[in-house]
């Protein structure tokens, strides 16, 4: 008869606990599915050969997280967009996954940075932010 009195005294506690527990882990799963949603960056392929990018004109929304999947037909390049701090090499053969974030409205360069060729001086693209 005690232990039935002492489990009966001990429900609500417990019943308090597991309400809470659901609710915290309802409330983390909503704050997770939220992240989620908003942290998938697009991404961007992006092909270079000799001076030249394809695409060599990108459309970002202002502050939108995108990844540069690059790739290099004929030789090692540079990927470079000064104004958002990024740049990498881009050896023939591979993929090379470049996570950046776009600024303000405006427009941006990017351009190689690695010397290719006669031509290279011309190998740019352009993002427009907007």
């Amino acid at each position: 008869m005690l232990k039935l009195h002492r489990l009966r005294a001990r429900e609500p506690r417990l019943a308090r606990r597991r309400w809470l527990a659901l609710a915290a882990a309802a409330m983390g799963t909503g704050a997770l599915m939220r992240v989620d949603a908003q942290a998938a960056p697009r991404v961007i392929k992006v092909h270079a050969r000799r001076f030249v990018f394809t695409p060599d004109h990108i459309a970002l929304a202002p502050h939108e997280s995108v990844i540069f999947e690059l790739t290099s037909q004929d030789t090692t390049m540079g990927f470079s967009i000064p104004q958002y701090g990024v740049r990498t090499d881009v050896p023939p053969g591979s993929v090379v996954k470049l996570a950046a974030t776009a600024g303000d409205v405006g427009t941006v360069q990017f351009l190689c940075d690695i010397f290719c060729g006669s031509g290279h001086e011309t190998m740019n693209g352009v993002i427009t932010v907007g």
